[in-house]
């Protein structure tokens, strides 16, 4: 991946870069380490389960961007009944999921009743290696996108399942719409909207 702060649209050569970066960005995540508890096996778990989600589903329906440390994926409006995954994307991700693909579809039913019907961008997921937080290059990746929902005149809904990320969320617009808790134990996630500015 590049060295820049400044977000650069993702190509499939990114896949490797792009997937490593997340998996360290999702290690301390609450519903990934529900999804993926083993602590010897999540990362190389996690790089495999984000690589099969950007080349399989959000490279060809979504907005993929990345910097040197950090890579966000967007779906616009007119995407969203096709950025869901294919009969393929989800034998792979049953495969990567084992034991816990019967909660991670559970997980997915329960999110997609809170997801807003109107039209709107969805930030699917951003994240910046662990290493590289505070340099500015998720804020970066998030103006971006913001501004091109913005230009379309779209608002913008997110979820999140880890608390702390809260506030830097409000900082950018967005505000709690609703919280609901993932069933089977899961963790509790919180779905954000900012509108069109």
């Amino acid at each position: 991946m590049a060295t820049t702060n400044m977000p650069e649209a993702a190509v499939i050569d990114d896949a490797g870069a792009i997937s490593g970066t997340l998996a360290r960005a999702f290690d301390d995540d609450p519903m990934m380490r529900w999804f993926f508890p083993d602590d010897a096996s999540r990362e190389a778990t996690l790089q495999r389960y984000f690589s099969t989600l950007f080349t399989r589903q959000y490279l060809h329906n979504g907005v993929c961007e990345r910097t040197g440390a950090a890579a966000a994926f967007w779906v616009p409006a007119e995407a969203q009944e096709k950025a869901v995954p294919d009969d393929e994307t989800i034998r792979q991700l049953v495969d990567i999921l084992g034991d816990r693909a019967g909660l991670f579809r559970e997980a997915v039913e329960t999110a997609a009743a809170y997801t807003p019907e109107e039209p709107h961008w969805s930030l699917a997921l951003i994240g910046a290696d662990p290493a590289a937080q505070g340099t500015g290059q998720g804020s970066a990746l998030l103006r971006s996108g913001l501004a091109k929902a913005d230009a379309a005149g779209l608002p913008t809904y997110l979820e999140s399942s880890k608390a702390a990320n809260l506030p830097v969320y409000e900082h950018f617009g967005f505000t709690v719409r609703e919280e609901f808790a993932l069933p089977g134990g899961g963790p509790v996630l919180w779905g954000m909207w900012r509108e069109a500015r």
